[in-house]
């Protein structure tokens, strides 16, 4: 059981004239009324009977597909959402193509399942769960490449017949939610899925055998009638941050439409005991706030939230924790993680890696675990599903790790269960290295005519610019290469009669074929004193990013042309001349366009031209190309327009100009 926010559609009641339709009718007014109250099971029945009756509408078999869906129920659910996009295409939205392709892989129907997806592709436009599915449309054999080295067991000896999920580790014993039934009689149950709601509980870990022991109640004193779950302990043992219904002070409350939302509680321990639970400040009535976790220095605190600003149905987000009940502003994690879909119960491991759920990316079905890698700068360069046996085609979540002991936990709704959710134990045993190679494909063009360039040499270069592999292209002007996986590479063109060029690739998988063209620009011939290089060698703008002045990525490529220039011709002196938009403070602009000019000429003298042949200038917002001055109202596009660099020859040194490379 994830107790996790919904989103559903309000439908409209068609009024018939008989009297068994007016009965079928109000039975289907007192269904909806039930799923809006979110009492799936009891809404269900209802539905389930009217569909036995022969009643056909694309609203009920939606809500009967959702009554399932919501409870992670996807093979049953795809029989309704299947007879809604066969009975009727035009009613169903592109939302509900994405839940039938969904619920199919619960059946492992991968190919039906990727048709339903490329219809979801054309009816939805934007949308990068689209986008990632064109992006890897083999994403089957990717996440089958990692499902090799995880052993998983059901803890069966402390798992029951209800939801058993969201683990944590505190003082040797493994803390997670049940809505197990203790004998409580006046225990409250919850209709979305006829179980008990959520309360804490603990089992002791064996130090030498890793076994878990008997469960029983735990953070008696944070326990209420309604649910609490994933809970997160600070390093020192004495905070805790969970989950609980929006429930306060023996007060339940409800947002406008008479939800009762999640919220992030914290409490402080006292002795033997805990301080009354305290709700975070970022919480609100109107959305939900839940699944906490906390970075490994203890400096940011991770949570799941459909709070505005979110891409989907709900974000991974953190905030600073600025001190004891301070903190800043919550940040979305971006497009990077989140999607449109659900992405929920982030955990970071010591080592800092991001591990979260997610059904907006191609998977294996439901909720998957993802891993998010890091570049050598830290930052996030891509996302890696967990694969097999991790990940299932039911809803796998609740993942947290101690990567330096190779084991863990993660919780499942998988068909095998012990429950309607079940924690699972996993070691991930060490190996050797598999031998891991991706191919580059590269091919060397013309820029104006396409046409291949079978003179031309192809430089393999890791991310450091260092020379790995030269290589002399075929008379189709292509190269094949292969080289390690999960790396960063560097390809760079060179032909006598051509400017050089490059690009910069990251290998993701083993055995997987990247295509590489690099378009080479031909040289120029004459060059003048005033000239400005980047028209001559119709370099694309150098732009850089807002109120910044490191070069981007597309900025490096159109230097390389410039770098070619300077080296075939040693006497050549140039001005670099940075411009900035209109935005910002005249004098703040111009100190801005300073750092941009020499953080351009660093660039080319990082690659082997002289400082004394490469300078820099600043001149703000002082040569604006179009309109868009102080005060005037223009669009991104326009303002980029005018942050740009030129490259003006201020001496040839009195040598002769050279359009080629000189010979040895």
């Amino acid at each position: 059981m994830k107790i996790y926010p919904r989103f559903f559609l309000i439908i409209a009641l068609a009024l018939c004239c008989s009297h068994v339709m007016h009965a079928q009718d109000k039975e289907l007014e007192k269904a909806n009324k039930k799923f809006k109250q979110y009492a799936f099971i009891d809404a269900q029945r209802i539905y389930l009977r009217l569909a036995e009756e022969g009643q056909t509408s694309p609203e009920l078999f939606r809500k009967l597909g959702d009554s399932y869906y919501f409870n992670g129920l996807y093979e049953d659910g795809a029989k309704w959402y299947g007879k809604l996009v066969e009975m009727y295409p035009e009613e169903t939205t592109p939302e509900y193509y994405f839940r039938y392709a969904q619920t199919l892989k619960a059946a492992k129907d991968y190919k039906k399942s990727d048709e339903i997806m490329k219809k979801f592709m054309e009816l939805k436009g934007t949308d990068l769960r689209a986008d990632l599915f064109k992006e890897e449309p083999n994403y089957l054999q990717g996440i089958s490449y990692t499902d090799s080295d995880y052993k998983v067991e059901n803890l069966r000896r402390m798992n029951s017949r209800y939801s058993d999920f969201g683990t944590t580790i505190y003082e040797g014993k493994l803390i997670f939610a049940s809505s197990r039934d203790t004998g409580n009689f006046s225990k409250k149950i919850h209709t979305w899925n006829y179980e008990p709601f959520l309360d804490f509980y603990e089992a002791p870990i064996d130090a030498e055998t890793g076994e878990v022991g008997k469960p029983e109640k735990f953070l008696k004193d944070l326990n209420t009638p309604f649910h609490e779950s994933s809970a997160v302990f600070t390093a020192d043992g004495n905070r805790v941050y969970f989950t609980r219904n929006n429930y306060n002070h023996g007060v339940k409350r409800r947002d406008a439409n008479g939800t009762t939302r999640l919220k992030i509680y914290t409490s402080v321990k006292r002795g033997d005991g805990w301080s009354s639970a305290k709700e975070l400040p970022f919480n609100d009535d109107s959305y939900s706030v839940s699944h906490p976790a906390i970075s490994p220095d203890g400096k940011k605190l991770y949570f799941s939230s459909d709070m505005e600003g979110s891409l989907g149905q709900s974000d991974i987000w953190y905030v600073d924790i600025k001190g004891d009940d301070e903190y800043g502003e919550p940040q979305n994690l971006g497009n990077v993680i989140n999607t449109e879909g659900r992405e929920n119960f982030p955990f970071l491991s010591k080592k800092g890696n991001l591990y979260f759920s997610s059904d907006g990316r191609p998977g294996l079905g439901g909720l998957d675990v993802y891993v998010a890698a890091k570049d050598k700068n830290g930052d996030i360069a891509y996302v890696i599903n967990l694969g097999e046996p991790v990940n299932s085609p039911q809803d796998d979540f609740a993942f947290i790790v101690d990567e330096s002991q190779n084991k863990g936990y993660f919780s499942s709704n998988r068909y095998y269960g012990m429950g309607s959710d079940d924690i699972f134990s996993f070691t991930r045993e060490p190996k050797p290295e598999p031998v891991c190679n991706t191919i580059l494909d590269v091919v060397v063009k013309d820029s104006e005519t396409l046409e291949p360039l079978p003179n031309a040499t192809v430089i393999l270069m890791d991310a450091d610019s260092n020379v790995e592999q030269t290589l002399k292209v075929d008379e189709n002007g292509k190269v094949r290469i292969n080289t390690d996986c999960n790396v960063e590479k560097l390809i760079r063109a060179d032909e006598p009669d051509y400017f050089s060029a490059e690009d910069h690739v990251v290998t993701k998988r083993n055995n997987e074929i990247r295509e590489v063209e690099l378009l080479l620009d031909p040289r120029i011939t004459k060059v003048n004193e005033g000239d400005d290089l980047a028209k001559l060698l119709n370099l694309k703008p150098i732009y850089f990013d807002f109120d910044r002045f490191n070069i981007r990525p597309d900025a490096a490529i159109e230097l390389v042309k410039v770098i070619a220039v300077m080296e075939t011709n040693p006497g050549m002196v140039v001005e670099i001349r940075s411009h900035t938009d209109s935005r910002g403070n005249d004098q703040y602009n111009m100190i801005l366009s300073d750092k941009r000019a020499r953080s351009t000429a660093d660039y080319i003298v990082s690659r082997g031209i002289e400082r004394e042949r490469i300078s820099g200038k600043g001149f703000g917002e002082s040569q604006l190309i179009n309109k868009c001055s102080n005060g005037v109202e223009c669009t991104e596009e326009e303002h980029q327009l005018n942050r740009r660099s030129e490259f003006i020859v201020t001496s040839l040194g009195g040598e002769e100009l050279r359009s080629d490379p000189p010979q040895e």
